[in-house]
């Protein structure tokens, strides 16, 4: 079990394949809030909405490093699980 208390803002959050998915703004609840301006906007067919957070289950967290959060899935399968702020999918 990934000890998320450990998540730090402004992490980078990658993919199992090192992709670059976003960057944390904060933990809230059993999400994480992925800043504005970094909300998976960089993945091919995910809509980046710049406008607006996205959110990420801390259920897809594998292991937390440093500054970065390394997802259990690739980032193009990981940015399937974003949330709206409202826990709508994408």
């Amino acid at each position: 079990m990934v000890d998320t208390t450990q998540i730090q803002e402004h992490a980078e959050v990658i993919g199992a394949d090192g992709v670059h998915l976003g960057t944390v703004d904060k933990v809230e609840g059993q999400r994480i809030k992925l800043t504005k301006k970094d909300s998976g906007a960089q993945i091919e067919g995910a809509e980046g909405h710049s406008d607006h957070h996205h959110y990420i289950p801390l259920g897809l967290v594998a292991a937390v490093e440093g500054d970065t959060v390394r997802l259990s899935a690739k980032a193009d399968v990981a940015v399937t699980f974003e949330e709206e702020e409202s826990g709508e999918p994408l």
